[in-house]
């Protein structure tokens, strides 16, 4: 008796994930959290250059940005709380210093152009469909960095609009990576900030907009996160204490429902050695300087060898 309905996944055919494949993973905190995974196992990854990004016009304006080479200068920036910020990007660039800002922007987005150039793979995690729109210039910004609300005009945007948004982004990502693979998947994280039902809205607008672009675009694909955990877990169980996010058990059975989908089981042969070598350096031992410990060293030291000649970019 089966005591869980499944979303009913298969192996991808074409382009799968293995370890010279070079990955860049943007959007919502999921994309963080399946981000962590691929660092853990020593995949070539790069995530969220620009710190999360939550919509989809944010996520397009990086990609659009990068591409295009755009130099950031002092009129893209501001100061507000004593440090200086871009609503192009999250808090977590931000700093007391304007240069430092700046160059910070401008090695990350050309950072994000050289990882759009040379990506197998692009992973893109959509969170909500709601946008804040700075009334002074009407452009929609990435993050509002606790400016005062009155200085903005929150809006929903249109399937047409996201759809629009995200046909340009992938157009602009193909013009230059044309054999790259697009994974567009939505995030399990609740935005109940925004209301209980506006969330859902907003979840099924980046939903119907993401469907429009699959069902017309090849190398463009959908993987189910959000209905995973909205049906496979359903329960408070698999959320942390906010009762909002995922917790770590949720993360692992999504996880793995990406590896099943996404990644051969040759490449998950060497994935197992990598978390062999990880438990390895994370254990601590009673006897450090004893001689199974030490024992125990140089076999691990053989190990991160022995991967480090199949791949060069496995270093531990």
């Amino acid at each position: 008796m089966k005591l869980q309905t499944q979303i009913p996944l298969k192996q991808e055919k074409d382009n799968l994930i293995d370890y010279n494949a070079n990955l860049l993973l943007l959007g919502s905190c999921f994309s963080e959290n399946i981000g962590d995974k691929f660092g853990y196992f020593k995949f070539q990854s790069a995530v969220n250059p620009f710190g999360i990004l939550f919509h989809p016009k944010a996520i397009a304006s990086l990609v659009v940005n990068a591409i295009q080479g755009k130099v950031y200068s002092d009129e893209d920036v501001f100061f507000h709380n004593e440090q200086w910020h871009c609503y192009d990007a999250h808090s977590k660039l931000s700093n007391v210093s304007k240069e430092v800002l700046l160059e910070n922007l401008n090695t990350q987005i050309e950072r994000t152009k050289e990882q759009i150039n040379k990506a197998t793979h692009i992973i893109i995690t959509l969170g909500t469909a709601w946008v804040y729109r700075h009334l002074k210039n009407l452009s929609i910004v990435a993050n509002c960095h606790k400016v005062p609300q009155k200085e903005f005009q929150k809006e929903l945007l249109t399937v047409p609009e996201i759809v629009a948004s995200l046909e340009n982004m992938i157009g602009k990502i193909k013009s230059v990576n044309s054999k790259v693979s697009v994974v567009f998947t939505v995030s399990p994280v609740r935005h109940v900030k925004d209301g209980f039902i506006q969330n859902t809205q907003s979840k099924a607008h980046l939903i119907t907009a993401i469907h429009n672009l699959v069902e017309a675009e090849n190398q463009i694909q959908y993987f189910p996160s959000y209905e995973i955990m909205l049906d496979e877990l359903r329960d408070y169980r698999f959320y942390k204490e906010d009762m909002i996010h995922p917790n770590n058990v949720a993360v692992d059975y999504i996880w793995n429902a990406f590896q099943q989908v996404w990644i051969s089981s040759e490449t998950s042969k060497t994935m197992q050695e990598v978390a062999v070598i990880q438990k390895g350096i994370q254990h601590k031992p009673f006897h450090a300087n004893s001689n199974a410990h030490q024992q125990f060293l140089k076999q691990l030291k053989e190990k991160q060898k022995i991967l480090h000649s199949k791949f060069s970019h496995i270093v531990f």
